[in-house]
């Protein structure tokens, strides 16, 4: 079964791309070949080894009436908080597939901040579709609200989550921060004044942006730090695990951290965050953020719950089996 995937791909954010990657290996795992809707399809192939096409609607109405499904996910797609635009984009495929007559799926998706408008807009694409898995509690009520069966809605996780932890060697004495762009540039202040405080109290820090184009200025900020911009999924993770702690301004700075097993706080941008960091037990704050309060979660190592994450994880599998069925065993050496 070719099935063509959705999401904010192409772009060289690397927590998008590790989304990317495991649905991509799930997906392959369970005998479906995945298409990619891609902003740079010869990077999405060159990466993650699969086709991929133009994101853009000629070539991506070509690709939905070519394939025999449509998912879309995952990420934060179907809201309005960044722009009526690009909600108006990922629904238009999710109707036309459905126009079609092609089976689509939602998957491992935060819905929301919709306003009235948004909500009346989203809901029909939702209801129509044969699952919708969301990835955490407070998209799962809205489903509801919006009127999504509960025999097609499932509480899933993000599909990240399911990412192998990278075999690095880890520094207890590493601190990673993870700033974001385009943010109020007192949050990223309170950041780099609890950088200061980790550097004087012993410990290295390092400052890492997921998305060139975009965390460049956030990144100015910290000068004097040690570093890293990278859009490569691989490279964020392997630095994320390699690392003691992580404070993050980027959701999957978070997400990452899980699957590598790093502890980790959160600073909440946007609800998605205080969602993932509520239902994983580990700290987060509101923006701007308390410097004293951060310092004192990074260096007791705070969070999160293991058995919460052991949950999530478990959810996130759940909404693959949902979709698509249990995947079939891998391969006698990567069991190994």
């Amino acid at each position: 079964m070719v099935v063509a995937l959705s999401g904010y791909y192409g772009y060289g954010n690397a927590g998008d791309e590790a989304i990317l990657m495991a649905l991509v290996r799930e997906a392959q795992r369970r005998g479906v070949e995945p298409v990619v809707l891609s902003a740079n399809p010869k990077a999405t192939e060159a990466l993650h080894g699969v086709a991929a096409v133009p994101r853009a609607k000629p070539a991506a109405l070509a690709a939905l009436a070519r394939a025999d499904g449509f998912l879309s996910g995952g990420g934060g797609l179907l809201q309005n908080k960044t722009s009526n635009k690009s909600l108006a984009y990922y629904l238009s495929l999710l109707y036309t597939a459905q126009a079609l007559g092609r089976p689509t799926w939602v998957l491992g998706q935060s819905l929301g901040p919709l306003g009235p408008g948004g909500r009346r807009l989203t809901a029909p694409a939702l209801r129509r579709s044969r699952a919708v898995v969301v990835r955490d509690r407070a998209s799962f009520e809205l489903a509801k609200q919006m009127g999504v069966p509960e025999d097609k809605l499932t509480l899933g996780a993000d599909a990240a989550l399911l990412l192998k932890p990278p075999k690095v060697e880890r520094d207890e004495r590493l601190v990673t921060l993870v700033p974001r762009g385009r943010l109020p540039d007192e949050a990223n202040l309170r950041l780099l004044e609890v950088g200061r405080k980790l550097r004087d109290a012993g410990y290295r820090v390092r400052v890492l942006g997921f998305q060139p184009g975009f965390d460049e200025e956030a990144l100015d900020l910290f000068d004097g730090f040690d570093r890293e911009l990278s859009g490569d999924p691989n490279l964020v993770f392997e630095l994320i695990a390699g690392s003691g702690y992580v404070l993050s301004l980027r959701l999957h700075g978070l997400i990452l951290a899980a699957a590598a097993g790093t502890p980790y706080a959160g600073g909440s941008y946007d609800p998605k965050v205080k969602a993932f960091c509520k239902e994983s037990g580990a700290p987060y704050w509101e923006l701007p953020g308390d410097p004293e309060a951060m310092l004192r979660v990074a260096l007791h190592r705070t969070g999160p719950n293991k058995s919460a994450l052991r949950d999530l994880r478990v959810r996130a599998a759940e909404g693959f089996n949902r979709i698509w069925g249990k995947r079939a065993e891998p391969p006698l050496k990567e069991r190994a």
